[in-house]
């Protein structure tokens, strides 16, 4: 998809810090915590809830009540007027609300409407659900039972292997060794360092933190979230330590990312009312387009490219042309295999850190990443951006936006 008509206010965007999973998120629920922070972001940027006139919802781990999950989440940021679907495509999510986004915008301006459509995703990776299935035709009645989270980390039932076998499939057949696979992790970590400068102020430019974590009932702090919570301090020989996690293979477990629990919002509207939305109207944040693609069987880690590629090529532009790259990286594979196939440096890429480093909570994770496209492209001065991510079931999602300074 080519957009035309889509528009993201400067600053019309933010994300939680991070927490790895069981960590200070774990208990609470995502949609009351989703909904908390977008009415802290709006109030903090002077821009009222009652200008959304639709939201699309990304969620990937179903939570308690998550059957009324959109219009809940809605109504609970203090737009009870609007619908708002659900969206949930794995690792995609992110990328496809943003997506749905620019789509709607096209078709509804042409009609002559104004939108303003509010973008969020919000998972928990912690304490996924166990799920029962009834089977009255199984051995005694006895019913099907999954973890979501866990079984479904551990197997596709199309390709039927698990997502690290994707992984090392990509490996085996292009030939990436572990060595190349922790230089790789190492500098990701060396590159999330810069974001940490300065009292962490690559990350205050669209982060909302500090956060105070409640009990239950809401009363007690339990603690104060002011970054990332989880990200594992990393060095050459501990890397060299570590040994494959499958026999035989190649990726170690710290050359691949860990889950976690977050959330992240971005508005998309037309080009009048980002400048008025926005927090300083000279910076123009254009949403030129989205692509995905999937990868042979088994081999999730190559899709980036085809979707990179898609991507790129209906925003009418090509890598060279690309100044900030941001990807989704579960593993250091996915990163080695775009830089090869695309003719990228190392890098060139990921500058601030990416998802490797500090984690994965699904639905936000390509959320994150494009608003730091977005904020790096404004302190690079402008120009063309891309974020790209491998998703579940072999596939990929990618987004290109220009920014103008």
């Amino acid at each position: 998809m080519f957009f035309e008509r889509a528009y993201i206010p400067y600053k019309g965007y933010w994300s939680t810090p991070f927490c790895r999973w069981q960590g200070s998120f774990s208990h609470l629920h995502a949609v009351p915590l989703a909904a908390d922070i977008a009415r802290r972001a709006l109030e903090e940027r002077d821009i009222s809830p009652q200008v959304v006139s639709s939201l699309y919802f990304g969620i990937t781990v179903p939570q308690m009540h998550t059957f009324y999950g959109g219009p809940w989440l809605a109504a609970s940021i203090g737009v009870d007027t609007i619908t708002a679907p659900m969206i949930g495509q794995a690792c995609a999510t992110g990328a496809r609300v943003v997506g749905l986004a620019g789509f709607e915008m096209e078709t509804t301006t042409k009609a002559g409407e104004e939108q303003v459509i509010l973008t969020i995703t919000a998972d928990r990776c912690s304490n996924g659900p166990h799920l029962y299935y009834p089977d009255p035709m199984g051995p005694g009645g006895t019913g099907k039972k999954e973890d979501w989270v866990m079984d479904n980390f551990g197997f596709d039932p199309y390709a039927r292997n698990a997502m690290l076998d994707t992984a090392e499939n990509v490996a085996r057949e292009v030939g990436i060794t572990t060595e190349e696979q922790h230089e790789m992790t190492l500098l990701r970590y060396q590159q999330y360092d810069d974001a940490l400068k300065d009292d962490s102020a690559f990350l205050r430019r669209y982060m909302v933190m500090p956060i105070e974590v409640k009990d239950a009932r809401g009363r007690k702090v339990l603690s104060v979230v002011d970054g990332d919570e989880g990200v594992f301090p990393t060095t050459a020989e501990g890397l060299a330590k570590l040994k494959p996690v499958q026999r035989g293979g190649t990726v170690t477990y710290g050359a691949q990312t860990h889950p976690a629990d977050g959330n992240c919002g971005i508005i998309v509207t037309t080009r009048e009312k980002a400048r008025e939305l926005s927090s300083d109207p000279n910076v123009e944040i254009q949403l030129l387009s989205y692509g995905d693609a999937k990868s042979k069987k088994g081999y999730m880690a190559m899709a980036v490219v085809p979707a990179a590629r898609n991507a790129l090529a209906r925003a009418g532009i090509g890598i060279e042309d690309v100044k900030v790259i941001k990807t989704h990286n579960p593993f250091a594979v996915n990163d080695i295999y775009f830089c090869r196939e695309m003719g990228v440096e190392p890098e060139a890429m990921n500058n601030y850190g990416s998802s490797i480093v500090w984690g994965h909570p699904q639905g936000p994770t390509g959320h994150r990443l494009i608003i730091e496209v977005i904020e790096e492209l404004v302190l690079r001065g402008g120009g063309y951006g891309l974020f790209v991510g491998c998703a579940a079931g072999d596939s990929s999602a990618g987004v290109v936006v220009k920014v103008t300074v």
